[in-house]
């Protein structure tokens, strides 16, 4: 559940004084209270007008241009006691095994029953940073992708984690199942992301988009099918599953760039393996988690498949 804050809404307005190359960049740099991503959410939901039209966050402002900013208070979240399967704790972080289905913050569509609530149920302080709905995140995974995440309890520890994610000091893995046997058994990807011009919903690969790279190494051959070992060198929206599809080896379960199987109900992605330094004394950790029941079954499956025989349970 999220409570609103009790403030009331403001509008700013800003006059341009001199022509500007965007508008997300002119905004955060003149209230310095929002951050970039923030601005341009505000941007994306209407709330901020150029000369009282909608406008894009690449839009270039020319001299004299009006900008209105409505400011709606954010909706905080609250705590929502849920299970939660608590891999490490210590007085700066919490590394937990996120189950598959669960959203991990508050976010359209989403109002509640997040990670971000059941966090806030086992821990009432989390580092809240510049954005209040989002406490103690730093990284994040896709609704239906299980696996380790670390949250942040205070700002220290915050900014320790968003440093080691920036400098590629954090080590991910993933273990993924993709259609197809994959060759060369082991590789880079590397291709630039970005949003699909033809559905904002997607990301795709795009010569404007970000640079983006993934490290791959397979695992397993299981007759059609291949299992990966995956390590995203860069954090993009979707990453791993947009390279792999761009590669025409798409990700088994997956209903937006991936394939349909009738033995896997959603993505076949899991995040097994997360390592960092702890904050509180810059040892480094490396956690790891193993199949949840769900992946292993569809696992087990394609296994008995490849070598023609029947699986134990179906």
């Amino acid at each position: 559940m999220t409570i609103a804050a009790k403030a009331k809404t403001k509008t700013l307005r800003l006059t341009v004084h001199a022509p500007v190359a965007r508008l997300d960049k002119y905004v955060a740099e003149t209230v310095p209270q929002f951050s970039r991503n923030r601005v341009q959410q505000l941007i994306e939901q209407s709330h901020v007008l150029v000369n009282g039209q909608k406008a894009k966050a690449s839009q270039r402002l020319d001299e004299n241009d009006e900008i209105t900013i409505k400011i709606i208070p954010p909706a905080y979240p609250v705590a929502e006691p849920d299970s939660l399967v608590i891999i490490y704790e210590d007085k700066d972080v919490v590394v937990v095994d996120k189950p598959a289905g669960l959203v991990v913050h508050p976010a359209p569509g989403h109002p509640d029953h997040t990670l971000v609530n059941a966090i806030l149920a086992h821990c009432p302080t989390l580092a809240e940073g510049n954005d209040l709905i989002r406490p103690g995140i730093i990284h994040r995974l896709d609704k239906d992708t299980s696996g380790l995440m670390v949250i942040a309890k205070n700002e220290h520890a915050r900014q320790c984690l968003i440093d080691q994610f920036k400098s590629h000091a954090v080590s991910k893995g993933y273990l993924v199942l993709v259609k197809g046997s994959l060759s060369p058994e082991q590789g880079i990807i590397e291709a630039p992301i970005g949003r699909d011009p033809r559905n904002r919903k997607r990301m795709t690969i795009v010569e404007s988009g970000k640079e983006a790279s993934t490290q791959y190494k397979v695992k397993k051959y299981l007759g059609d099918y291949t299992l990966l070992d995956v390590v995203p060198r860069t954090g993009r929206t979707h990453q791993i599953r947009v390279h792999l599809s761009a590669i025409d080896y798409p990700v088994v379960g997956d209903l937006v760039y991936g394939v349909k199987s009738p033995h896997v109900k959603r993505q076949f992605i899991h995040a097994n393996r997360l390592g960092f330094c702890l904050p509180s004394s810059s040892e480094y950790q490396e956690f790891t988690s193993p199949l949840p029941p769900d992946l292993e079954q569809a696992l087990e499956f394609f296994t008995c498949d490849s070598l023609k025989c029947l699986p134990k349970e179906l």
